[in-house]
């Protein structure tokens, strides 16, 4: 299964249910998914030490978070304790976001033998919109590569398209906020440190640069139709 369709399944992997008086609350947790590729299959673009740390480490910390983060505010919610499962909610706010985002993120990701890097199909929507828009796929890649350098402290860029006009655009999202309503994402680059700064240290830009080598465009080709 890829992440985004884990992102997306509504297939419960565990579920408690939490009751008190007349309020009961089905909580279903998340896990961590199963990646596409291994972690050294992006290199020289992206190491496999980083995408090992990335994926175990910190993608299983807002698993984790948000599984705990969720829990107790179902618990707070079924004692009637609204106030404390309101504080919760900035806790499930953000590791709900970095486990969304992220699986974004790895899934729109490819080796080059799979396909990183290459331009979709000169017939589909998504090839076609690009060139109408910004008359190369180098235009879109140099804007988006400003918005990641514009991101201050930690943050993503993110290739939506926006339903309600049919433009494909470039947004920004700080810490893990996501994209919602009428952006729905179709590549999603994280601007984190620590998505880079092993290989990378503090030269981000060059990591900027450097992942479009292994963006599956073929990917965000399919999140474009499929919206």
């Amino acid at each position: 299964m890829s992440l985004l369709s884990a992102v997306r399944s509504t297939v419960p992997k565990a579920s408690r249910a939490i009751s008190s008086g007349s309020i009961r609350t089905n909580f279903t947790k998340v896990s961590l998914p199963e990646l596409k590729w291994d972690f050294g299959d992006l290199e020289p673009f992206i190491s496999g030490q980083i995408n090992e740390l990335h994926y175990t480490k910190h993608l299983q910390t807002y698993v984790n978070g948000f599984n705990q983060a969720v829990e107790q505010q179902a618990e707070a919610l079924a004692k009637g304790d609204t106030t404390k499962a309101i504080a919760l909610q900035q806790n499930v706010k953000f590791h709900g976001g970095g486990y969304t985002n992220h699986g974004l993120f790895f899934d729109n990701l490819a080796p080059t033998k799979n396909g990183g890097g290459e331009l979709p199909e000169s017939s589909s929507a998504l090839y076609k919109k690009i060139i109408e828009e910004y008359g190369s796929f180098d235009n879109l890649i140099k804007i988006t590569n400003a918005k990641l350098a514009g991101v201050q402290g930690s943050g993503w860029a993110f290739i939506v398209k926006n339903k309600e006009n049919g433009t494909v655009d470039v947004v920004q999202r700080y810490n893990q906020d996501t994209v919602t309503g009428d952006l729905i994402p179709l590549v999603a680059i994280d601007a984190w440190e620590h998505a880079y700064y092993l290989q990378y240290q503090n030269r981000k830009v060059d990591y900027f640069k450097a992942i479009w080598n292994v963006v599956d465009w073929a990917e965000a080709s399919k999140r474009f139709d499929a919206a």
